[in-house]
Parts: C-alpha cells; sequence; structure tokens
C-alpha cells in the first residue's frame, strides 16, 4: 500500500520532491553580474552597507553578483553596481556633489568614462563604496536613484565633506 503513488504520504513525498526541482531550475535561471571585488572588500563595514542597500533601486529589481561586498540592480548589459571598498579618493577638484535623502547626506566624487558610464564614489568614508551607472541605465531614466543607497552608505562614518 506505501508504494501506491495515490497514498496520501506519498503524494506529498512526490509533491516535495517536484517542488524543491523546480525550485532549483529556477535559481539557476536567475541571472549573476560580474562585479570586480574592491581591495578593501574584507572590511566589516562593507558587510554592514551590502546588508542594507535596497531590494530595488529606482524601478531596478537587485540580482546576484559574484563578488564579497558588491551588489547590482537591473540586468547583464543594463545595470548599476555597486562595490564597497575601494580606495577612498584623496582630497581634488573633480566634481564632488552632496546627495541628501530623509537618510541623511552622502558626498560622491562623480565622473564619466568618456563611454558615457558615470561612477560615484563616497568622498571622506574609509571604506570608499563605488557605484557605477551604465549608459543603458543612464539613458533611460534619471539616476536620482542614488539618493537611495544614502541609507546603506552611511554605514561608513563621514570624516570629510565636499567642498
Amino acid at each position: 500500500m506505501l508504494n501506491d503513488p495515490r497514498t496520501p504520504a506519498r503524494r506529498r513525498t512526490l509533491t516535495g520532491i517536484l517542488l524543491v526541482a523546480v525550485a532549483a531550475g529556477l535559481s539557476a535561471c536567475t541571472p549573476t553580474i560580474g562585479v570586480p571585488v574592491a581591495e578593501d572588500a574584507a572590511n566589516p563595514k562593507c558587510a554592514e552597507v551590502v546588508l542594507a542597500v535596497p531590494d530595488e533601486l529606482g524601478e531596478l529589481p537587485k540580482i546576484k553578483t559574484d563578488s564579497q561586498a558588491t551588489a547590482a540592480w537591473g540586468e547583464p548589459g543594463a545595470a548599476v553596481t555597486l562595490r564597497c571598498g575601494v580606495t577612498p579618493p584623496e582630497p581634488t577638484t573633480a566634481f564632488c556633489q552632496s546627495v541628501s535623502s530623509t537618510a541623511g547626506s552622502v558626498d560622491w566624487i562623480v565622473t564619466d568614462d568618456g563611454k558615457d558610464t558615470w561612477t560615484f564614489v563616497t568622498y571622506g568614508r574609509d571604506p570608499a563604496v563605488e557605484v557605477q551607472i551604465s549608459p543603458a541605465v543612464k539613458n533611460s531614466q534619471s539616476t536620482d536613484f542614488v539618493s537611495d543607497l544614502n541609507r546603506a552608505v552611511s554605514k561608513v562614518e563621514q570624516t570629510r565633506y565636499c567642498m
């Protein structure tokens, strides 16, 4: 009687096995973005930053990354990536912008690589956080979502400020 597929115990077991197989198959289809690990990614403050990032950035859903102390939103080829543990920038004459939100204010050094990718690096925080915005994202929506990262980035104390 136990081998009869109609018994409730047998059906529950088969249903459980099927659900596990489907879940495993679906998770294998989830995209993963390759993000280079930063030099100081093992800094404990980076763990705090990454654990505090939002599940959605603007209209972009969070997706998996393949490196420690990183996060990404969007999809491969059209993503916003975050790396914690990059070398803090020295005082500079480059464009430094203070971005405010309800979570506070964060100072960012903003650069363009000449290929339409914008890079934001926190100023006055050690370890520093780098956010790269791909051309596909930058050209399709406002980058105001950078302020949504303030709560996470504020896990690292600010010791210097933009002038």
